[in-house]
């Protein structure tokens, strides 16, 4: 099909397994969906997941709660197959759209429909073994280092540009009233993950301890507020940030700074503008380059974690430095989500094109 030719309308099935998920794939659906194009979301059941679907207003069906543990998650593999199968055997979708799911990649195999990956996490690998050999073309960011196989397109840009991009997120300044901070004052966040991911065997991020010095050099200066995936100690809960999820990124862009285990939200405060400090063992392409950007730090241990907070918050001229990188960052980016709307559109025409010119992509600023 030609790029300028009007697409068929389609059906197109997005397989959800984490909150973020939604936000990667919600404004190409609304876009795609304002096209005369149809989307349904299959969603793994937790409580933020549920919370943001039913905020997009899409249509949704529940696959259920999932596993927890690599050996769980194997097991469970063939009973959520069977259940994504009927629900794509009664929704009959075109193509299937998803985040690496192997579930999304099983299942279009034995529908013999295409199935478009995404992937920015290169020690995901249970699902990219689950997944590879059934998914038809897999699209990475360009500082993903890993090389998955030949069907692999790279993107200029962050999965967290999907939501993020200035041409789809403007930042709500009356959350800073709903969490009780007055005009001027300067606070900070603090992320502390679950870690019960397939990824999160093995490593680390902070202790009981870590986490009260952090606290205490930071409340020298701002205040300080924690969002929890795990239940906070007794002496931790009276900076416990109680927000709905979707005030979650205007908080980070109001920030003066953003100290945290995950490396998603890390990425999401510099996106907004907030200097971060992920501390995590786990290394991935996008920190990475944040990083070498010099709009991230990633120290080794507490020394080095404290290191960067006077460096960021006490530095003459740190600010100002920052914000310039900021702006070379929007500018070396592409809109992601422009991108997916024309390479949904426009499959498998759009995958040549891309393998034969990927400069292609550069049209979507």
């Amino acid at each position: 099909m030609s790029c300028c030719q009007k697409p068929k309308e389609m059906k197109i099935l997005v397989d959800i397994g984490h909150p973020a998920h939604i936000h990667y794939f919600k404004n190409c659906a609304r876009i795609l969906t304002e096209k005369g194009h149809e989307f349904l979301f299959v969603v793994r059941e937790r409580d933020s997941t549920m919370e943001l679907i039913r905020s997009t207003g899409f249509n949704y069906v529940s696959r259920g709660k999932g596993k927890i543990g690599l050996i769980n998650k194997t097991l469970g593999i063939i009973q959520i197959d069977h259940k994504l199968f009927k629900i794509a055997k009664k929704f009959k979708p075109d193509y299937f759209l998803s985040f690496s799911s192997p579930y999304s990649a099983h299942v279009a195999w034995l529908m013999r429909k295409p199935h478009i990956a995404f992937e920015d996490t290169e020690h995901a690998k249970f699902e990219h073994w689950m997944c590879r050999p059934f998914t038809d073309v897999v699209l990475t960011t360009s500082c993903y280092y890993a090389k998955l196989w030949k069907n692999q397109i790279k993107f200029a840009s962050y999965m967290e540009f999907c939501y993020l991009h200035p041409n789809y997120f403007t930042p709500d300044k009356s959350v800073l009233e709903r969490i009780g901070v007055k005009e001027g004052e300067k606070y900070c966040i603090l992320r502390f993950v679950s870690w019960d991911a397939n990824h999160d065997v093995g490593q680390k991020g902070l202790s009981y301890q870590d986490k009260l010095k952090i606290v205490e050099e930071l409340s020298k200066d701002c205040r300080v507020f924690i969002s929890s995936e795990q239940n906070l100690e007794e002496s931790l809960k009276p900076y416990q940030l109680k927000i709905h999820p979707k005030d979650l990124h205007s908080i980070l862009h109001y920030a003066l700074l953003y100290i945290g285990e995950g490396s998603t939200t890390a990425s999401e405060a510099v996106i907004l503008g907030t200097p971060a400090i992920y501390i995590n063992t786990l290394r991935v392409g996008y920190m990475e380059e944040d990083e070498e950007r010099g709009l991230l730090f990633h120290p080794d241990n507490l020394d080095g974690c404290l290191a960067a907070v006077k460096q960021i918050l006490r530095e003459d001229g740190y600010q100002e430095t920052f914000k310039k990188r900021w702006e070379k960052l929007l500018q070396d980016k592409i809109d992601p989500t422009a991108f997916m709307v024309w390479f949904i559109e426009n499959y498998p025409e759009s995958k040549r094109i891309m393998q034969e010119n990927p400069d292609y992509q550069f049209r979507f600023r």
